[in-house]
């Protein structure tokens, strides 16, 4: 008497062989978790699932939200995404909670418009009247802020990073902070700026010495540093840079 087997599909044993389980962020070791993960290395070392899962923060009940980030990509696509902008096609589509689709549709909206208002290629920055012009937002801002201008050899802005917030004094502020986004993305030169919420543009006597060292670190390193601007409510002055 011949012993029957029971075949079973190729296809079917192969999707069991390939088939893994997506890891929950709660499994993860602590380094590999996409928030810590961020914060340690920044955000160009993450994929996009890793950074939709912090936008989403935590999945449901019926979902964690790595699972849910990893089907949402495979399900819907990367590029589809970007143009969808009704939370409820989502919603309905995907199986998420209406909150969790409005979050994606924020998160992307908000890329589409700081991609159009900051166009940085096309902005020349030469004088310190120019820089004022951009950095007009700093006016109000109720505490100090520090912000770099990174310029190309042409004088286009090609990055523009917030350095500190707080009180400038030398002994917080060092040249490797504000030189190091310089040196990343191979500025030519720099202009810093920084506000007085108190509406006075008159440096203090640590934003001076603040600028000297900086203009001594630009020197070393090839960068010039072009202007030191301080913006007050609807005034600003430059720092003499020599």
């Amino acid at each position: 008497m011949k012993t029957q087997y029971a075949l079973t599909p190729f296809n079917t044993v192969l999707q069991e062989n390939i088939s893994y389980i997506i890891p929950k962020v709660k499994d993860l070791n602590e380094e590999d978790k996409p928030r810590e993960k961020l914060i340690k290395y920044g955000p160009d070392i993450l994929s996009v699932q890793e950074l939709l899962a912090i936008v989403l923060g935590t999945g449901t009940k019926k979902e964690e939200v790595m699972s849910m980030t990893s089907r949402i990509l495979k399900e819907y696509g990367e590029k589809p995404i970007l143009s969808q902008t009704n939370p409820k096609i989502f919603q309905n589509e995907l199986g998420i909670p209406e909150t969790k689709a409005c979050q994606i549709i924020a998160c992307f909206e908000l890329g589409r418009r700081f991609f159009k208002e900051n166009k940085t290629g096309s902005i020349t920055i030469r004088n310190a009247k120019q820089a004022f012009n951009y950095l007009k937002d700093m006016r109000d801002l109720p505490k100090e802020y520090l912000r770099g201008i990174y310029l190309n050899s042409r004088y286009k802005l090609i990055h523009d990073e917030v350095i500190s917030v707080g009180t400038l004094t030398a002994n917080i502020i060092h040249p490797r902070e504000i030189f190091k986004p310089a040196i990343e993305h191979s500025a030519a030169a720099i202009i810093i700026a920084h506000n007085h919420p108190s509406g006075s543009p008159t440096p203090t006597k640590s934003d001076i010495e603040i600028t000297k060292q900086i203009v001594k670190a630009g020197k070393i390193l090839g960068i010039d540093l072009l202007d030191h601007i301080i913006i007050a409510k609807n005034k600003y002055s430059s720092i003499p840079l020599n």
